[in-house]
């Protein structure tokens, strides 16, 4: 089976095995006596890794333990960059140019790997002399046998959840409304049994709330149960638990389906109510409802649990009993927290008041941050400076008290509980600094380039990274900052706390390190992915030689006047620049040959030896300033998968990238004929974005249309799913290329340049989510078409001409559709009653002229959008027959109907020209200049083909 490639657990370790693999190949041609040393490096890895992947699954290890696999972790990373330094000297191409200075520049290469393989021999001696010296060390400390005992025995600790069953009710604070909530939900007339499922993350008093409920509504039930489940659950001792509630056990031993048939019978005929606490599994639930009958007495079931999957899967097939906790609000944090230090807010000293309220913000409405800070902060002096310090800290590694420890004891259960693959991707987001809203594409990026993920079940690396990344949501260990239209998160952070408990984790592991401070870097021995935080223009930071040589990812946030030297990073694979200075010398980082993910924020140039990066499968340029045209070199990196270049125009030989999937955005113009030919060549493309800058005339059209036409048909019957096409309204993009009757496409943006042609290619759409389109006139048959599409989640429609008929959407159209935009169709959309039933948001314009007479006998339809919660409409008074009383009478016609709406608690009618709406799709009529302001287009989008920060 396919192993991940780099873990926390084994570091480098799976990765390396198979570069030793590789090594002992036909390729590289390895003298025997080299070889014979290879294969001892692999068998006496192998062993070692087998001992790592046992120790992975420990949560408490002996220190020797613990430091014989921190070395052996470390002397993994030191083999593989030892290894890979030598792979590289013996994978240089030959020269192809004819003649002698191609003769004597393969001469040189042919020495040179001569002395690599030499000096080979000499390396496999010393690294023969580390690993038996590991070796040595776990046979004279007797690890596998201490690791057999402790598997054996466990470690008693008291439960630090323990204390939130015994919290009395006076103290709590901000519980009243979830509560009530939560009892609505329990207390029904509802016969059947219910499950109901309070689902969080860590901390957030979901047991607290549950106990609450349980003494308030429990009485009223025939027969109540309060049990614990935990992460490793006893069933016996759970069943035994609640029957013991009901007769006396004894001490008599009895098995599991025993007791769950005394369960069974006693609670068949009666109204129960039991509570099962932190449950963490769907495999625990399905054995413990085993004991918990169906009846019809209107039995109730509550639990908690951090996990969304579990809590669905509980409350299955029920699909409105998941209670998601909410954080306390900024007036119930303080409340908490002035109440645990000085009685009450009025009682805080002024000195004290910023600070206090600075530490309640990053606490984040967290009940056990809040708690823990404030009993960690009464046992301080009532010092400014060293509440200061505190507030600093946190995010950063807190300092350790007992309070301190059980929390992240509380917090770590999450951790412990996750599969090694997901701690390392979870470990690796204390790459980005505190309250950083990640960009989603970027971090699955990163994660690929880092060998984090493995490919399974028939997806792609990026598909495999975004399931990983659910199911970090789903365990409550990340949040979604903001969604795309079909609920994949864009952006996600990091809750403060639970980012304190990843950074102290992979600075243990030394996993990551994080620098704000320069004094840290050179108390560092050897640092493996650095984050540098720059706090201000003051800040100035040097990265010692010594510490930062085996770097393998650097992530620079902030702003800096100061010049990185990188030119001696020989091991590093990912580079984030996200700062907004001239942060190193960029010709510096063709000597990165090991790089495989390059992200610059406004870089100003690139050096034409980029092509020399042939592991780059990233090259991520946000913001380009000055570059018009990318080096002609870039065609050389074959392995590329992402090209993001922000507005640049590519060189000829783009067809020789074959690897690459997503490509954006490049600009096409009359010079580009090549590149359109050659775009159709890259079968791998899942995401393309251009900007055409070509002006529309016949032979344009039959030209670089058609050409394009051509290469997009070859794309979509491959793999393409995401096409973004930006454009000036005086120029056009055939609907040729739609005429494939099937293929993947998921979201379509061709806007505001038109998209001409037969409106009936647009059936071969029916699977896409997401369309933004400006066509030459909107017709019933139009919607007819798009309303047949099942899939479609968001709409974007404009008519550059006006339409000749009142248009109809009708019960069984547009079944999905949440977002709808329309643009500028003069005599409105009549919405039938069962029209859109999920339309959320809807946007269009009207002329009050054309709809007078309509609006006097028949309404829009507007109330007939049971769903719709935002309401926008855009009358246009710029037309010559229109009069005053006319658009008054149509504001009127449509705040009556929207009145009607029950959940559309945001409504705006705007009077506006057309010439106005024009300026809001980002170009003015005839323009051939793009405006900046990308995101004022009518849209939700969506594609995110330039997906910045």
């Amino acid at each position: 089976m396919e192993r991940i490639m780099v873990s926390a657990a084994t570091g480098v370790m799976n990765s390396l095995l198979t570069k030793l693999t590789v090594l002992l190949g036909e390729e590289y041609k390895v003298q025997k006596r080299v070889k014979h040393g290879i294969e001892y490096l692999k068998d006496e890895l192998s062993s070692m890794n087998a001992l790592l992947e046992k120790l992975a699954d420990m949560d408490v290890l002996d220190p020797q333990m613990k430091d014989w696999r921190n070395q052996v972790r470390e002397m993994a990373y030191d083999i593989e960059d030892c290894i890979d330094r030598y792979m590289l000297q013996l994978h240089d191409e030959p020269d192809k140019r004819a003649g002698m200075k191609g003769l004597f520049r393969n001469t040189i290469k042919k020495v040179k790997k001569l002395g690599a393989r030499h000096e080979i021999g000499k390396q496999i001696k010393e690294l023969r002399t580390h690993i038996d010296e590991a070796s040595q060390r776990r046979y004279r400390y007797k690890l596998d046998a201490i690791l057999d005992s402790c598997s054996t025995c466990a470690v008693e600790t008291i439960d630090p959840r323990l204390s939130a069953l015994y919290v009395e009710e006076s103290s709590l604070v901000g519980i009243d409304g979830p509560m009530n909530e939560l009892i609505k939900l329990v207390d029904d007339r509802e016969q059947s049994l219910k499950v109901v499922s309070i689902v969080g993350f860590g901390g957030l008093g979901k047991t607290t709330l549950a106990k609450q409920v349980y003494k308030k509504v429990g009485e009223q039930f025939d027969f109540q149960a309060f049990v614990l489940v935990s992460q490793k659950p006893d069933v016996q001792k759970i069943f035994r638990n609640i029957l013991s509630q009901i007769k006396d056990l004894g001490n008599e031993s009895r098995e599991v389906g025993w007791l769950i048939d005394e369960l069974r019978i006693f609670l068949k005929d009666k109204r129960y109510f039991v509570v099962i606490d932190d449950i963490w599994s769907t495999q625990a639930w399905n054995i413990i409802k085993c004991a918990l009958p169906e009846n019809t007495y209107g039995s109730r079931i509550l639990l908690t649990t951090r996990n969304g999957n579990v809590a669905k899967t509980c409350c299955y097939p029920q699909n409105d009993t998941v209670y998601e906790i909410r954080p306390l609000t900024e007036a119930d944090s303080k409340g908490l927290f002035f109440r645990r230090i000085f009685g009450s807010e009025d009682r805080c000293p002024i000195h004290l008041r910023d600070v206090s309220v600075e530490i309640i913000d990053k606490c984040g409405g967290l009940p056990l941050a809040l708690i823990t800070i404030a009993s960690l902060l009464n046992v301080k002096s009532k010092n400014r400076e060293e509440w200061l310090n505190i507030r600093n800290s946190i995010g950063l590694g807190l300092e350790e008290n007992s309070d301190i420890d059980d929390m992240k004891r509380i917090l770590s259960l999450s951790y412990s509980d996750l599969p090694h693959h997901l701690k390392t991707c979870l470990l690796y987001l204390s790459m980005y600094p505190e309250d950083c809203q990640i960009n989603v594409d970027h971090l699955l990026r990163r994660w690929r380039a880092e060998g984090f993920i493995k490919v399974r079940c028939g997806r792609n690396l990026m598909e495999e990274g975004e399931f990983y990344l659910n199911e970090l949501m789903n365990r409550s260990l990340i949040q979604p900052e903001h969604r795309r239209i079909d609920g994949r998160a864009m952006t996600c952070r990091v809750h403060d706390i639970i980012l304190d408990l990843i950074v102290s984790k992979a600075v243990e592991e030394n996993f990551v390190t994080v620098v704000s401070d320069p004094s840290i870097l050179v108390s560092q021995d050897k640092i493996r992915r650095l984050l540098l935080v720059y706090c201000g223009r003051e800040n100035v930071m040097t990265m010692p030689s010594m510490a930062s040589a085996n770097v393998r990812s650097l992530g620079i946030f902030g702003y800096s006047e100061q010049m990185l030297p990188i030119s001696d990073l020989h091991a590093l694979r990912v580079l984030d620049i996200d700062a907004g200075n001239k942060m190193m010398e960029i010709c510096d980082i063709r000597k990165l040959l090991q790089l495989r993910y390059l992200r610059i924020l406004s870089p100003t140039h690139l050096p034409e030896q980029i092509g020399e990066l042939q592991f780059l499968e990233t090259l991520d340029l946000f913001d380009t300033c000055g570059i018009v045209k990318l080096p002609a070199s870039i065609v050389k990196l074959r392995q590329l998968k992402c090209l993001s270049a922000d507005c640049a125009m590519l060189p000829d030989g783009v067809g020789n990238m074959q690897a690459l999937e997503e490509l954006s955005v490049v600009i096409v113009d009359e010079s580009s004929m090549n590149f359109l030919q050659e775009l159709g060549s890259l079968i791998k493309l899942r995401r393309l974005g251009l900007r055409w800058y070509i002006p529309d005339d016949d032979y344009n059209r039959s030209t670089y249309g058609y050409t394009l036409a051509l290469s997009l048909g070859k794309l979509l019957s491959s793999n393409l799913r995401y096409l973004q096409i930006l454009g000036p309204r005086t120029g056009a993009i055939p609907l040729d290329f739609l005429s494939s009757s099937y293929h993947l496409m998921q979201e379509l943006y061709i806007y505001p340049c038109l998209l001409h042609g037969n409106p009936e290619r647009l059936v071969s759409l029916a699977s896409v989510t997401s369309l933004t389109i400006r066509i030459q006139q909107v017709t019933q048959e139009t919607l007819e078409i798009l309303g047949d599409f099942s899939a479609l989640l968001s709409l974007t429609l404009t008519s550059e001409d006006e339409t000749t008929e009142r248009l109809s959407v009708y019960s069984n159209k547009f079944g999905c559709l949440k977002y709808l935009h329309l643009g500028y169709l003069a005599n409105g959309v009549m919405f039938h009653a069962g029209a859109m039933p999920k339309l959320e948001t809807i946007d269009f314009m009207i002329k009050a002229h054309s709809s007078q007479s309509a609006c006097s006998h028949q309404n829009l339809g507007i109330h007939h959008l049971s769903a719709l919660k935002v309401l926008n409409v855009n009358i246009d008074y710029d037309c010559e027959e229109a009069m005053v009383e006319e658009v008054e009478a149509l504001e009127a016609a449509i705040k009556n109907e929207a009145s009607l709406l029950p959940n559309c608690s945001s409504q705006h009618i705007d009077r506006i020209s057309r010439q106005v709406e024009m300026v809001t799709e980002g170009w003015l009529e005839g323009d051939d200049v793009m405006m900046e302001q990308q995101d004022e287009m009518p849209s939700p989008q969506l594609l995110e083909l330039q997906s910045a920060d």
